[in-house]
């Protein structure tokens, strides 16, 4: 598959092996006094390690790779006597899978408190960041969000999210195959009980609902799938099953 993957530049790299020790997953390794990528599948493509190179020879492309495979990272590490926490999370602290519990979501100081409510379940809400291991995917609603639309739907805390699993992503600028293979993995894993996708009007968000048809075709799972259109000025389009042409503006918010 073409993913991103961290690349070295072996004319600036000083083999001073602070991303080796700045790389969770153990990818990265001093040979013949340069840094190396150990193997392709123990990077993640993320570039945690590339804040920790004081010459700049690291940078994020894109190339042909195997996938990122976390159970051969934790072997990987486990031999090499490191703890395999940090790679469950793909080295990025960010990117660590978590339930927020009602007190997480209410516990927001007075001053920054405003009249309308977090919905947020979980953390991490992007696609290609949320493992399909995640116990919070288990049974869940989820909902397929285009990037666009939480800025430009402001009732989308309190009319779509609440008891949804939100997922992030932009069928324009993310790797669309990745998507499907990621929601593909999301679906066969958990008993999804249904998907709404949350798309905005614009042409190339088309791609979200198409994103979530093909993916649960691929899975193999019955699961119903629901495509809401929303408009830049913040009203909803049209709502409908995802393998339907979008209906005539309904109403605004």
């Amino acid at each position: 598959m073409k993913r991103k993957i961290i690349e070295i530049d072996a004319s600036l790299c000083n083999g001073c092996g602070q991303c080796v020790t700045g790389c969770a997953e153990g990818a990265l390794a001093i040979i013949d006094g340069k840094a190396r990528i150990v193997a392709d599948h123990f990077c993640d493509g993320l570039g945690a390690c590339i804040g920790h190179c004081p010459t700049g020879a690291l940078q994020i492309i894109e190339r042909e790779a195997p996938e990122f495979d976390e159970k051969a990272v934790e072997t990987h590490l486990a031999a090499s006597g490191k703890t395999p926490h940090a790679a469950k999370h793909g080295g990025c602290p960010s990117t660590q899978a978590m339930t927020l519990s009602p007190c997480q979501q209410a516990n927001v100081p007075t001053a920054q408190a405003t009249t309308a409510a977090s919905a947020l379940s979980h953390w991490p809400v992007k696609l290609r960041l949320v493992p399909p291991t995640a116990p919070f995917l288990k049974g869940a609603r989820l909902l397929l969000t285009s990037d666009c639309v939480p800025p430009a739907f402001p009732a989308f805390h309190s009319a779509f999210l609440p008891g949804r699993v939100a997922l992030l992503g932009c069928p324009k600028f993310d790797d669309v195959a990745s998507s499907v293979e990621k929601l593909t993995e999301i679906v066969r894993q958990n008993d999804i009980a249904d998907i709404t996708v949350l798309q905005m009007e614009v042409p190339c968000c088309a791609g979200m609902a198409r994103i979530a048809a093909t993916a649960v075709t691929a899975s193999g799972k019955a699961v119903p799938v629901t495509r809401v259109v929303v408009g830049r000025g913040g009203e909803i389009v049209s709502m409908g099953p995802a393998d339907a042409p979008p209906a005539p503006r309904l109403h605004s918010l």
